[in-house]
């Protein structure tokens, strides 16, 4: 696997080293040693899979609070989407930065997120099936989120937007204190 640090903290696309030959191809998709070795959570709890049926869905933006550090692990393995995390830790020093990439059972190539971040993506094609492993387990009540077009973040995305579930379309506005009180408080107990 090839690493590659983008934009925001902590953010790295990976991308697959194909071996090819006339069966087709193989690649390695995930490995502890080599995420340990670039200073990654390397632990996997969940692997959850996400279908969408139209191109232009939208889901997120997503993320756990503190005190329940999940970091996520994305590959799209059917279709394509592209795929956004923005910074919203606030004392990190890429503060408020987003990435943006395409992720396509194509070109093969992940995106890992460290804890803490927004996440979102948007379908590109009908019938898209997204991969995510995350590295511990669901808690309810330490999910947060902010909606997908929040000006705060200045999101592009790439085609309209078609469908979006309630609770995405319900989240809060972006708000700079609310959102250090976020971080101070944690997870709820």
């Amino acid at each position: 696997m090839k690493f590659t640090p983008l934009e925001v903290d902590g953010v790295h696309l990976v991308e697959l080293e194909r071996r090819e030959d006339e069966r087709g191809w193989f690649a390695r998709g995930f490995a502890e040693e080599e995420f340990a070795a670039h200073g990654l959570i390397d632990e996997i709890a969940h692997c959850n899979i996400s279908f969408n049926h139209r191109a232009g869905t939208v889901r997120g933006l997503h993320l756990s609070l503190p005190g329940h550090p999940e970091s996520k692990f994305i590959r799209c393995t059917r279709g394509a989407i592209v795929d956004v995390a923005v910074d919203v830790r606030p004392d990190s020093p890429t503060y408020l930065k987003r990435v943006q990439v395409e992720l396509s059972a194509e070109n093969g190539a992940a995106l890992y997120l460290p804890p803490h971040l927004a996440h979102a993506y948007q379908t590109l094609t009908d019938d898209t099936e997204v991969l995510y492993m995350v590295s511990v387990p669901y808690a309810p009540g330490a999910e947060v989120g902010y909606r997908h077009d929040d000006p705060a973040f200045g999101i592009t995305w790439p085609t309209a937007v078609t469908v979006v579930s309630e609770k995405d379309t319900a989240w809060p506005a972006f708000d700079h204190e609310a959102n250090r009180a976020l971080f101070a408080a944690g997870v709820p107990a």
